[in-house]
């Protein structure tokens, strides 16, 4: 990563830091979502194991999914009010201009991922991963992270106004649900069992979880990063083709 897209990712931390509102949001909904499936609905849901245990995946990502619709919204925005017009004059490229929000996307959401953990650990989580195993779940948070921000990059070049970035960024958001981050997929209709075992962010889900807590955990781990290298791939390339029509 060059100068100009660190000096970038500092601006866009910066910008985040004078948005406390939006911070405050960010951080704490995925946290308050996880109260709730805890300690409102846990006791109805069989899992095999206590519920706070099983649930801890899935809320880290529903976190980063939050983080990353900031990352749209911001592009959007920079899009919108001549921010680009104004780096391209000093010869600053798209790709350290999208790098800049990407690598701030990716260290926001770290930080609140690990709120989440510390919340976790505070209400009852108890991981029983070796050292390895708490580097392969953080290489494949990064990893995840890293790909949705560069997806939510992209969508924000496709949105013609912040408003709409935020809204095509629901999907990130929603995406959790529909997977075994929150119930078992066995539980749910028959209908839906294909789409829940197969879309990307269960295999995510299923690695963190068995990493986490010293468990068998087949070959999801490398269909986790396939997935996650494949979205990246993909959405660098489309946030490429995006920036030029937008910037030509």
């Amino acid at each position: 990563m060059n100068t100009a897209a660190l000096a970038l990712a500092g601006r866009s931390l910066r910008i985040s830091r004078r948005q406390p509102d939006a911070l405050i949001t960010a951080l704490m909904l995925p946290v308050m979502l996880m109260l709730i499936f805890v300690y409102f609905f846990g006791g109805a849901i069989d899992t095999g194991t206590a519920y706070v245990t099983y649930v801890v995946p899935g809320a880290m990502l529903l976190c980063a999914g939050f983080g990353a619709a900031s990352t749209a919204v911001s592009v959007a925005d920079d899009m919108r009010n001549g921010v680009i017009d104004r780096l391209r004059s000093l010869d600053v490229g798209g790709v350290p201009i999208l790098a800049g929000h990407v690598t701030a996307s990716v260290l926001r959401n770290l930080v609140s991922t690990t709120l989440v953990l510390a919340v976790a650990l505070a209400i009852g989580f108890r991981p029983q991963a070796s050292g390895a195993g708490y580097l392969a779940a953080a290489v494949l948070l990064v990893a995840y992270i890293t790909a949705i921000s560069w997806l939510a990059a992209a969508l924000g070049l496709l949105a013609k106004t912040p408003e709409a970035a935020g809204g095509f960024t629901f999907l990130m958001m929603f995406l959790p649900y529909p997977s075994s981050a929150f119930v078992p997929i066995d539980t749910m209709p028959g209908w839906l069992h294909g789409f829940a075992e197969h879309q990307p962010l269960t295999p995510v889900i299923e690695s963190l979880r068995a990493l986490l807590l010293a468990q068998p955990a087949g070959n999801a781990p490398w269909v986790a990063l396939g997935w996650s290298a494949a979205v990246t791939v993909l959405a660098v390339a489309l946030a490429g083709v995006l920036f030029r029509r937008r910037t030509s």
